[in-house]
């Protein structure tokens, strides 16, 4: 895969070969013939939807899944033929094209079957996963009742496909399952009363699939965040049954080096003061990079050493406090390794006090992901 030239040194490193090693261990660790359906929303969770997705397929992933229909149709430009489906909601304006383009829509409202009904443009079949509200409270019908006349209603029609049913756990990465048992016994109820199984009925999330019974695991599973090599939990952390392999790194290099006297301030507000006379570097990096002004105090890793972000971060540079002066061009490792330190993703999130999904997913696209495909 060829890499443009980018001139600015901060960049993100997504390693390829961690995710297809992520993947080819949950595929040996399924039971036969369940399907992985690899998560590749909110563009790969930062990571790169259609580089993720290539490597994804290649590792044994046969189906795809995204959040809304611009994410859909992106993806379908890159991949013809594989199946793709819209986890959220999508507009009934928005049928003809999915039907047209073979994009499953998610589908739990009786109302919208109707409106898509009405509208008589559909020149293709359209196929729908019809969502059940087990517990998330999200969006899907919460009554069998709802579900029949759902699903009947999709019946009724030529064009209309029901083509699998599914749920989502709100408590799958948790130390305590009572929640997470009445979901999937509530989940199993509603799939009995149905007329007839649809062709892919799935419920495991990347915490289901790696902890749960296997009997969960249904005809396929929604591998999102631990094919990125990230655990959904700390606690999911503890007992992987696999180990993952992080595939998101962030970097970028010393552009100025300075040394500043006792007494002298840093950055906007003079919120850091030198008790003594101390070398300050310059990266590149900014909060419209997505290192957001929080992240103040952050340690990043400079010749295997860890040293800590001053003053206040910019929109576009932050500084550092070096230990000695070193040269312009040195490396700076934000997330990943150098030497015998290492940086994690769940350290950053620890930093701002939020979960790991949300650090490489806020990481902007003017950082350009760069991707490395060596083992």
């Amino acid at each position: 895969m060829q890499n443009i030239q980018h001139f600015r040194p901060t960049k993100a490193i997504i390693d390829l070969q961690a995710i297809q090693n992520n993947v080819r261990h949950l595929k040996e660790y399924l039971k036969p013939n369940v399907q992985i359906m690899a998560v590749v929303k909110a563009n790969a969770y930062g990571h790169g939807d259609i580089e993720v997705a290539h490597a994804a397929i290649e590792a044994g992933a046969s189906m795809l899944a995204v959040a809304t229909p611009d994410e859909a149709l992106h993806v379908r430009k890159h991949f013809p033929n594989i199946d793709i489906l819209i986890l959220g909601y999508a507009p009934v304006l928005f049928a003809p094209y999915a039907a047209n383009e073979n994009i499953t829509l998610t589908v739990f409202s009786t109302e919208w079957v109707q409106n898509v009904q009405s509208l008589k443009t559909l020149t293709k079949p359209l196929k729908l996963h019809i969502k059940i509200d087990t517990g998330m409270g999200r969006i899907g019908v919460t009554k069998i009742e709802d579900l029949l006349h759902l699903y009947n209603t999709i019946n009724s029609s030529s064009n209309l496909i029901v083509d699998g049913v599914f749920t989502h756990f709100a408590t799958a990465d948790e130390e305590d399952e009572s929640y997470f048992n009445k979901q999937a016994n509530m989940f199993e109820q509603f799939i009995s009363a149905l007329p007839a199984k649809p062709r892919i009925v799935h419920a495991a999330n990347t915490a289901t699939m790696l902890m749960k019974d296997k009997h969960l695991q249904f005809d396929a599973v929604r591998f999102g965040i631990s094919m990125y090599g990230l655990a959904p939990s700390a606690y999911v952390k503890t007992k992987l049954p696999f180990p993952l392999q992080t595939a998101f790194s962030l970097e970028t290099e010393l552009i100025e080096v300075k040394q500043i006297q006792a007494g002298q301030s840093i950055g906007y507000g003079a919120t850091f003061t030198a008790t003594e006379p101390s070398y300050i570097g310059t990266i590149p990096i900014g909060y419209a990079d997505g290192l957001i002004r929080k992240y103040s105090g952050q340690h990043v890793l400079l010749d295997g050493i860890r040293v800590p972000i001053v003053g206040r971060i910019c929109m576009d540079q932050c500084m550092i406090l070096l230990p000695t002066a070193y040269n312009i061009g040195e490396k700076v490792t934000l997330i990943g390794k150098q030497k015998e330190e290492e940086i994690t993703i769940d350290e950053w999130a620890s930093k701002v006090d939020t979960i790991n999904y949300e650090v490489p997913c806020i990481i902007t696209s003017r950082v350009p992901r760069i991707y490395n495909t060596k083992q």
